[in-house]
C-alpha cells in the first residue's frame, strides 16, 4: 500500500532517534497491543499526510526500522533498498548531528520532508487520533501568516512535538540553533510566528485527549495498557 497522493502538500516527521533513557529500551520498537510503538505512529500519520519522514538514530538504525512492516499492510520500508531511497511514501533518514536532541532530529527531518506543512511529532503515541492532526493541518491553513501552529495545554506547556510548522521557516530556525549549539526545540520556535491553540479545542474531537498521551518510562506503557484495555477499541479509531 503506497502512502503517496493521500494527502498531497502534507508531510510528516516522527523522531525515532532519541535514546529512550527513561523507557530502558528503543521506543520505536517496544511492543505495544502486539505492534512496534513506530507502526501505530505511521500507521495514523499515513492518514493525514502524503509523506511521512522517519528520523533515525544513524543510517544503521534506520535500516532496522524500515524493515518492519505494520498490520495494516503498509510496508514501512523495502529492505532491498537503502533507508533514503524508499519510494513508498515512508521515507528514512537519520539525526544530522548525534546525540543532539531533538533539534537535530527535526532538522534531519525537515530537510528530507517536500510538504509545504509539516506535522512533527515522536514514535510513541499509541493514542493518536489522525483527526487531530487533519484539525491542526486546517489551522495552519487558516491563518497563512503564521508559521507554526502549536497546542498548548492547559498549564501553558507547548507541545512543539505535536504541532504543524511551515517547512523551510521551521528548517532555518533549526538550522541556526543548531549553529549556536543549541538543543532545546523551544529555541527555534521563538523565531517563528506561532498561532498557539488550547489544547481544549480539541477535546470535541478527541474528548479525553488521549492523542497527547506519550510513553517516556514504563510506568506510562503500564498506564497505556491499562487504558488500552478499556478504552482501547474507540481509542483505535
Amino acid at each position: 500500500m503506497s502512502l503517496k497522493g493521500m494527502r498531497s502538500g502534507r508531510s510528516a516527521v516522527i523522531l525515532a532517534g532519541g535514546n529512550s533513557s527513561r523507557m530502558g529500551e528503543d521506543k520505536a520498537l517496544l511492543k505495544f497491543e502486539g505492534r512496534p510503538l513506530l507502526c501505530w505512529t505511521v500507521e495514523k500519520l499515513a492518514l493525514s499526510a502524503g509523506e511521512v519522514v522517519v528520523v533515525a538514530k544513524d543510517e544503521q538504525h534506520a535500516k532496522q526500522l524500515s524493515k518492519l512492516t505494520c498490520s495494516s499492510g503498509i510496508a514501512l520500508g523495502d529492505p532491498s533498498r537503502e533507508p533514503e531511497e524508499q519510494d513508498n511514501g515512508v521515507v528514512f533518514t537519520w539525526d544530522s548531528i548525534s546525540d543532539y536532541g531533538p533539534v537535530a532530529g527535526l532538522y534531519a527531518g525537515l530537510f528530507k520532508a517536500s510538504g509545504v506543512y509539516v506535522f512533527a511529532t515522536g514514535c510513541d503515541l499509541p493514542f493518536l487520533k489522525h483527526e487531530v492532526i487533519d484539525r491542526i493541518f486546517e489551522l495552519a491553513d487558516w491563518h497563512q501568516g503564521f508559521d507554526a501552529v502549536v497546542p498548548v495545554q492547559n498549564n501553558g506547556f507547548y507541545e512543539p512535538l505535536h504541532s504543524v510548522y511551515r517547512r523551510e521557516k521551521m528548517l532555518a530556525a533549526c538550522r541556526r540553533a543548531l549553529e549556536n549549539k543549541e538543543r532545546r526545540i523551544y529555541v527555534p520556535l521563538q523565531e517563528l510566528q506561532v498561532k498557539c491553540v488550547p489544547i481544549e479545542r480539541f477535546r470535541s474531537i478527541d474528548p479525553e485527549l488521549m492523542t497527547f498521551f506519550n510513553l517516556n518510562t514504563q510506568k506510562d506503557l503500564e498506564t497505556a495498557r491499562a487504558l488500552w484495555s478499556v478504552h482501547g477499541l474507540s481509542c483505535q479509531k
